[in-house]
């Protein structure tokens, strides 16, 4: 994972950067800064409270100062990072991944690992022209306990599996009403939080989370906790390839909130 503008010398740790770190990317600092041979050298995000906080946590928890940034394009800039971590809203995570990419840095994106089918393709690209690790954040593959239970699966011991059906029932309070535009938080770049998304105003009551659902930055809970069920029974079927087709049913139910993307699928 050494990109041309490293030298090997003394200090060989792969350095890391962590783009969004409000929720699943606070995670990452402490699972990678937990790794050896890892450090932790920059956090970076939009909203300049998060970002300060972060790095005055990160500086109690492990006695050094990380760089701080809150415009990814100057991260990637930096030479002295060598992979991404990637924990934005949806709408971000191709594009950053296909910049990491032609900045000679790998990158772990979380999922899903792009907005819409064609940035995903053009991410796989990226990562095969600039020769660059790209790991999507599917971490069921790693957990300790589905592992053997998937390789018991394939030993065949059940059978020749022919269907799978993953479930994920999680509650979720109303993300409200507004009657118009709010106002964007003060220590926020919405320029910058908005990036490939179209500038438009806030409509939502809760800046952050809560993109999730609205389709310009989010693809809903069938993309949000939804990717790993889906990911659980290709594995477990031993699906590599795409479906020939594909039919999704589902709707906003219960709620009659602001929220755009369905919660019932």
């Amino acid at each position: 994972m050494t990109p041309w503008s490293r030298v090997l010398g003394a200090n060989n740790d792969i350095r890391v950067g962590i783009v969004g770190f409000h929720s699943k990317g606070g995670q990452h600092i402490g699972v990678f800064e937990g790794l050896e041979g890892v450090r932790v050298d920059a956090l970076c995000d939009i909203d300049r409270n998060i970002l300060n906080g972060g790095v005055q946590d990160f500086r109690k928890r492990y006695n050094r100062k990380p760089k701080a940034y809150t415009d990814v394009r100057r991260l990637i800039d930096d030479k002295e990072i060598d992979a991404l971590v990637v924990a934005t809203p949806n709408h971000w995570h191709s594009l950053i991944g296909i910049w990491a990419c032609q900045a000679g840095k790998d990158v772990y994106v979380e999922k899903p690992i792009s907005h819409n089918m064609w940035e995903g393709r053009k991410l796989v690209q990226a990562a095969r022209k600039y020769n660059r690790i790209v790991q999507a954040g599917t971490q069921n593959r790693s957990d300790t306990g589905l592992r053997p239970a998937i390789e018991y699966i394939h030993s065949g011991k059940l059978g020749r599996i022919q269907w799978a059906h993953g479930l994920w029932y999680k509650h979720r309070q109303s993300i409200g009403n507004v009657k118009g535009p709010q106002p964007i938080p003060a220590q926020v770049d919405y320029n910058l939080f908005c990036g490939p998304a179209p500038l438009k105003p806030l409509m939502r009551k809760q800046f952050h989370y809560d993109w999730h659902f609205f389709w310009d930055t989010g693809n809903g809970d069938i993309a949000n906790l939804g990717a790993h069920q889906a990911d659980d029974c290709r594995w477990a079927l031993g699906e590599t390839a795409l479906p020939d087709s594909v039919v999704s049913i589902g709707g906003r139910f219960v709620f009659n909130d602001d929220g755009q993307t369905p919660n019932t699928n």
